[in-house]
């Protein structure tokens, strides 16, 4: 009955599977980037390629413009291709740091109190945004540069007041900032940076008519110095069905 109850006790702890290997955030090592054990830390040194005209014009209109809107449905590679230049930015040198920041809404459901400092509050908002620089820079050097300061993600609620020089700035999921919100990170706009913000205005988690970027959009778009793109369906770069399901929904 021992080496019953034994090999019962060991089936049941090998069945058991960890979602972190790391499984306390007491320990010194944990992050939200993910664990060091080199799966996803793999470093892409390739430039990343459009896949149609829509994003070819995106990325050049970032390389010749201060300040960028990229506006488009899911799925078209607005954050992707915006990270995928802030980078290649920072490792030409031609910026000194760069800087993340996208609205801390929740998309229909209240997840409701996080615990944690305010990397680990932001962590689930933040996702989408550290999987694109994981991608572009592997996970160590993604966690070293956000330790020196030499990428900084923050909410919008940190933004006011500050001066952004010589930076790479990426401001997204901007259909969830309202008409004052977007024109004060606008105004955050320093000397020797960029800009890009991307959003859907379809896809506003807001109330109706509070989402301002399709109201800044039109309104930038006749100002010679500012490159307003618009992304549609054939554009879109993930499964096919996206496309097909946003035709008809």
């Amino acid at each position: 009955m021992a080496k019953r109850a034994s090999r019962i006790a060991a089936s049941k702890t090998e069945a058991v599977i960890s979602l972190y290997p790391q499984a306390s955030r007491d320990e010194p090592d944990w992050s939200p980037l993910g664990d060091d054990d080199g799966h996803r830390d793999q470093s892409y040194v390739r430039k990343v390629r459009p896949q149609g005209d829509n994003q070819r014009r995106l990325l050049r209109a970032i390389t010749e413009h201060h300040l960028t809107l990229a506006v488009g449905p899911a799925g078209t590679g607005k954050t992707y291709l915006a990270i995928s230049a802030a980078v290649e930015a920072f490792e030409e040198g031609r910026v000194a740091r760069i800087m993340l920041s996208r609205p801390a809404v929740e998309a229909g459901e209240s997840l409701g109190f996080l615990p944690g400092d305010l990397q680990e509050k932001l962590a689930p908002y933040l996702r989408p945004l550290y999987d694109a620089l994981s991608d572009r820079l592997g996970g160590k050097r993604l966690r070293a540069l956000l330790a020196d300061g030499s990428i900084e993600i923050a909410p919008i609620a940190y933004m006011r007041g500050r001066t952004l020089n010589n930076a790479f700035v990426v401001i997204d999921e901007a259909q969830n900032c309202t008409y004052g919100q977007i024109k004060m990170l606008l105004t955050r706009l320093g000397w020797h940076s960029t800009m890009v913000l991307t959003g859907d205005p379809d896809q506003s988690d807001l109330l109706p008519g509070m989402s301002g970027l399709a109201d800044i959009a039109n309104r930038l778009e006749t100002l010679p110095d500012i490159a307003v793109i618009t992304l549609d369906e054939r554009d879109i770069v993930r499964h096919p069905l996206v496309a097909s399901m946003l035709g008809v929904l």
